[in-house]
C-alpha cells in the first residue's frame, strides 16, 4: 500500500521537474531578443545570418558532444528509423525560426510575439481535444486564457515598434510560425518519450540546421546583407547563441516534453517574453509599466497551474 501511495507522489514530481526544464528552455530563448540586435549592430551581420550561424555552431557542438558520449551511431540509427518524425520536428522547427525572423522585420516585434507565441497554445489546445474527440476542461482553457492575456499586456508594455512595413504579410508569417512551433513540440513529444535527449537533440537540430544555414547564407547574399565579421566580440555571442540558446534550450525542451505534454509546455516557454522584457529592464535601462508587471504575473500565474490541469502523456 506504501508503494501506491508514494507513486503518484512520484509521477507529480517529476512532472514538475519537467516542467522546471522546459521553463528554463524558454528563459534561455528570451536572451535571444537582446543578444542579436546587440551582435547586429556591432557587425553589421543580417537576423537571417546570425540565425544561420547559430545553426551551425549549435550542430557543431551537438555532434562533439555525441562522438565523445558514443552516442553518433545512434544519432545514425535514429534518422533511418524515425525518419519521417526526425524530419518534421527538425524542418518545423527551422520554419518556425525563419518565419518568426521575416514577420519581426514585416510586423514588429510586439505584434510577432502575440501572434506567434500566442497562436501556438491555442492550435495545440483546439488539435488535441479534437484528437481526444472531446472539449477541453475549464482548467486547461483557463490556462490558456490567463497565459495569452498575460503574452498581450507584457509584449504591448515592450518598446514601441516602428511602422510596419508589410503588417498583413507580418501577421500570416507569424500565424505560419506559431503552427510550425506548436508541430514541432507536438511531433517531438512522441519522440522524447523514446530516445535518449542527446540522440534526438542532435539529429533533429541538423535537421534543422540543413534549412536554416543555407537560407541565413544565401538569402543575405542575394540581398546584400552582411555575412561576415571581423568582430570577436559578436562570434562569441554567436557562439552562446549556438551552444546555449539553441543546443541546451533544445536538449533541455526535449527532455521536459517525455512529462509535460506539447501543449503545456509550448505555455510554459511563455517565459521567453517575460524574461526579454526583465533583461531590458534590468541591463538595457528600459521602464516596465504597470501592464507589462501584470503580464508577467498573468503568465506566472498560468504556468504555476500547469501542473494541476497537466497529465503526464502516454507513450504514443
Amino acid at each position: 500500500m506504501a508503494t501506491t501511495e508514494t507513486e503518484p507522489v512520484q509521477a507529480s514530481a517529476g512532472r514538475g521537474r519537467a516542467l522546471v526544464l522546459v521553463c528554463l528552455a524558454g528563459v534561455l530563448w528570451g536572451t535571444i531578443g537582446p543578444v542579436i540586435p546587440v551582435v547586429h549592430d556591432a557587425s553589421g551581420l543580417s537576423p537571417l545570418a546570425i540565425g544561420g550561424y547559430r545553426a551551425l555552431v549549435a550542430v557543431v557542438v551537438l555532434v562533439i558532444a555525441a562522438a565523445v558520449l558514443r552516442r553518433s551511431r545512434d544519432c545514425v540509427r535514429l534518422g533511418r528509423r524515425h525518419w519521417r518524425r526526425v524530419t518534421v520536428v527538425g524542418v518545423s522547427t527551422a520554419i518556425f525560426q525563419l518565419l518568426f525572423f521575416v514577420a519581426v522585420l514585416w510586423a514588429g516585434v510586439s505584434i510577432t510575439t502575440v501572434v506567434c507565441l500566442g497562436f501556438a497554445p491555442v492550435l495545440l489546445l483546439i488539435t488535441g481535444s479534437v484528437r481526444r474527440r472531446r472539449r477541453p476542461s475549464a482548467g486547461q482553457f483557463l490556462t490558456v486564457a490567463v497565459a495569452l492575456a498575460g503574452l498581450l499586456l507584457v509584449s504591448v508594455a515592450g518598446s514601441p515598434d516602428g511602422e510596419a512595413p508589410y503588417p498583413v504579410l507580418g501577421v500570416l508569417a507569424a500565424l505560419a510560425s506559431g503552427a510550425a512551433y506548436a508541430l514541432s513540440a507536438d511531433a517531438a513529444g512522441p519522440l522524447s518519450l523514446r530516445l535518449d535527449t542527446l540522440t534526438m537533440t542532435t539529429t533533429t537540430t541538423c535537421v534543422a540546421a540543413m534549412v536554416l544555414v543555407p537560407a541565413g547564407l544565401i538569402v543575405p547574399l542575394a540581398t546584400g546583407g552582411g555575412m561576415w565579421t571581423g568582430d570577436l566580440r559578436s562570434w562569441a555571442l554567436i557562439g552562446y547563441l549556438g551552444a546555449v540558446t539553441m543546443a541546451l534550450a533544445y536538449a533541455l525542451l526535449f527532455t521536459g516534453l517525455r512529462s509535460t505534454p506539447s501543449g503545456a509546455a509550448v505555455v510554459a516557454t511563455l517565459l521567453e517574453p517575460v524574461t526579454a522584457v526583465l533583461i531590458a529592464v534590468v541591463w538595457l535601462d528600459e521602464r516596465l509599466t504597470v501592464a507589462g508587471v501584470v503580464g508577467v504575473v498573468l503568465i506566472m500565474a498560468a504556468i504555476g497551474g500547469l501542473g494541476r490541469y497537466s497529465k503526464e502523456p502516454a507513450p504514443q
